[in-house]
């Protein structure tokens, strides 16, 4: 036991050490106005414009065109892109960053909350913007994230932040933006039995789901009242119902999927997002109907099930995108905080199956922002929306050539450093003198 102890307090302190300095500074506000000049600019709206012109003072865009049109005596700094590529923010919705840093060190989770519904579950609030991971993700170009918590049928509020912030109250861009929800397992695995191994129809299926409409059901007469006592779940939702909140359903098949939209149609709630639709293609119909976007599960997935094509996941954003949905790409799965850098690279396999470019850039940044509520403010380089942007000298939704060299967040000039980066430079110049 002493030594079980021990090894708890080891873990604890190793990681208490090794994130001590982790935390970059965040970077001064925008002082003086740049403009970028001679680089293509992915606008994010699915066009771009080569040999362009980005100004930005004050946090803000004030000039989006070609470098021929802009005017550089208006600006106190320019800068030479000439080849270079420029792009929006990438977004990363459906992200559990800052919320868990070691798996295997449990005082560093904080991701979910005990019980079966949490819907006064505020994910914000746990956030650490000193998370290592974080500062990897903005060397490819991801620079904001909806920080989303897990576990139980509700799981909680999500929040819309960027990544340079000394804590959680500077880091928010949109507060408590939606709802998020495990839609019940139509189908389950049975493991013990005569059935073992085989997929079964649960047979509490429906009894869940009208668990969750009676819990709807009351939260909305609640809403309507003036009730005593604060119900706090109640009152967590009360967003549902007047379109200050999205239900952020969690489901792949497609009879859950109907049977969500039903659901929501049943129950006056009034905007919905499917969150993963591995078989959205199969009831894309019935989600255009109902003017229901989709934030795709990881594209680098196996099919669903067996008798679909293996490439099916790959193709599934021009499948979607060509039937006229709204569609976003996520990172969820194993390793997903880790593997969130590689967010734009989904972006490029879903060109690589035939989407076309702009739309491609389109699935992180403003697709995703449209579907967040954000897209007033971030998603595009556009005249009025946040300096939220960054250079590469290759094509960042191309692993091999992806390179942010300069990024900023709200006109910021950020620091691409990590702690990777640190060590890598160290090493160089111990064996190569570089």
């Amino acid at each position: 036991m002493k030594l079980n102890n021990i090894k708890s307090t080891l873990a604890i302190l190793l990681f208490i050490s090794a994130t001590a300095f982790s935390q970059q500074t965040p970077a001064n506000k925008q002082s003086e106005s740049i403009l970028i000049v001679g680089a293509t600019a992915h606008i994010g709206n699915g066009t771009a414009i080569k040999n362009s012109a980005i100004g930005f003072d004050n946090g803000k865009i004030n000039f989006v065109g070609l470098a021929i049109s802009a005017n550089k005596a208006n600006y106190t700094s320019v800068i030479d892109a000439a080849g270079k590529d420029i792009y929006p923010g990438f977004i990363a919705p459906n992200s559990t960053l800052g919320l868990a840093e070691i798996d295997a060190v449990r005082a560093t989770r904080d991701y979910q909350e005990v019980g079966e519904m949490n819907p006064n579950i505020r994910s914000i609030v746990a956030f650490n913007t000193e998370s290592r991971l974080i500062e990897t993700m903005r060397q490819n170009g991801v620079l904001m994230a909806q920080i989303t918590p897990r576990g139980g049928l509700i799981s909680g509020a999500s929040s819309v932040v960027q990544f340079d912030a000394w804590n959680w109250e500077d880091a928010i861009l949109k507060s408590d933006d939606g709802i998020h929800l495990n839609w019940p397992a139509a189908f389950r695995r049975t493991w013990m039995g005569p059935n073992a191994g085989k997929v079964m129809p649960n047979k509490d299926y429906e009894k869940q789901i009208n668990t969750l409409g009676s819990f709807f059901d009351n939260a909305l007469i609640y809403g309507k009242t003036e009730p005593q006592d604060t119900n706090l779940k109640y009152k967590a939702v009360q967003g549902l119902f007047d379109s200050r909140q999205s239900l952020f359903i969690h489901t792949n098949n497609a009879q859950e999927i109907s049977d969500a939209v039903k659901f929501i149609n049943n129950h006056n709630i009034k905007k919905m997002v499917i969150v993963g639709g591995a078989e959205a293609y199969k009831v894309s119909a019935l989600l255009k109907e109902n003017n229901i976007p989709v934030l795709l599960r990881r594209v680098h997935s196996l099919p669903n099930s067996e008798d679909e094509d293996v490439d099916l996941p790959f193709r599934l954003p021009k499948i979607l995108n060509d039937f006229g949905l709204l569609v976003g790409l996520q990172a969820n799965g194993d390793m997903e905080r880790m593997n969130t850098r590689n967010l734009p690279f989904y972006a490029g396999t879903a060109v690589a199956y035939g989407l076309d470019y702009e739309q491609a850039v389109a699935l992180i940044t403003l697709n995703t922002a449209k579907i967040l509520g954000m897209d007033k403010s971030i998603g595009s380089l556009e005249v009025g929306k946040d300096a939220t942007l960054f250079i590469s000298t290759g094509d960042a939704l191309d692993m091999r050539t992806n390179n942010a060299e300069r990024a900023f967040i709200q006109g910021r000039d950020i620091r691409l450093d990590s702690h990777q980066k640190v060590l890598y430079n160290r090493y160089m110049k111990k064996y190569h003198g570089k």
